[in-house]
Formats: C-alpha cells, sequence, structure tokens
C-alpha cells in the first residue's frame, strides 16, 4: 500500500528531476575546478536526458520513468577557452551552477509537497 503512494509518476520523475541536479552540481564544480588544467574538456548531463525523460512522462509509465538515468558525459559543443585546450568557460559555469540550484529547489519543493499531502492524509494536519 505505501509503495503504491510512491510509485506515483510526477513523484518518481521528481525524485529523477533531484538526481539530476545532484549529478550536474557535481559535474559544474568538476568543471571549476579544473578551470585551468590543461586540455581539460567540461562534462555535464547528458543532453538525451531530457528527451528520455519526457518520452517517459508521456508514456505515464512509471517503471519507464525510473528506468530513465542521468549521466555525464563531454560537452562536445564546449570550445577551447584558452590555447591549452581547456574547454571550461568560467561565466557560464557560475550561470549554469545558479540555474541548476533553482532546479534543485524546484524538484525539492515537488517532493516535499507530495510529502506533506501524504502527512495531511494521514494525520489530518499539514504541519
Amino acid at each position: 500500500m505505501i509503495d503504491a503512494l510512491f510509485n506515483q509518476p510526477n513523484y518518481v520523475a521528481a525524485k529523477k528531476l533531484l538526481e539530476a541536479t545532484v549529478l550536474r552540481h557535481e559535474a559544474l564544480a568538476n568543471n571549476l575546478a579544473n578551470i585551468e588544467t590543461p586540455g581539460y574538456r567540461r562534462v555535464d548531463i547528458a543532453p538525451s536526458f531530457g528527451a528520455e525523460l519526457q518520452r517517459a512522462l508521456a508514456s505515464d509509465n512509471v517503471d519507464a520513468i525510473a528506468a530513465v538515468q542521468p549521466k555525464l558525459e563531454v560537452d562536445s559543443t564546449a570550445l577551447a577557452q584558452s590555447p591549452d585546450g581547456n574547454t571550461v568557460k568560467l561565466e557560464s559555469e557560475l550561470v549554469g551552477l545558479q540555474q541548476n540550484t533553482l532546479n534543485h529547489t524546484l524538484a525539492t519543493q515537488l517532493i516535499t509537497e507530495q510529502l506533506l499531502r501524504l502527512q495531511l492524509a494521514v494525520t489530518g494536519r499539514s504541519q
């Protein structure tokens, strides 16, 4: 019974988004840490993640949503920012960090809303 409460498509999708933001934060931090490493190529969440998640959400199949996994890959669109071949651009990484923080906050709020509804149903009180 309790498993059914946590196997709703929206809840599982919000958890996937949260996983992706955590992984992207690690990638952004790693990119920033290697900003002066010669030949370093920036990494980010694979662009296919968003499309895969959208397809899984359209199917409304919880197992399909749960099967989508965010993964990191080298950003093939990033151009070298210095003669040493490093592809990290400080301004872009900082903007990405801010956007990712907002995405993390949104995913956290979505999950919190689901849990507050569950708490309300169980206790009759929202807090």
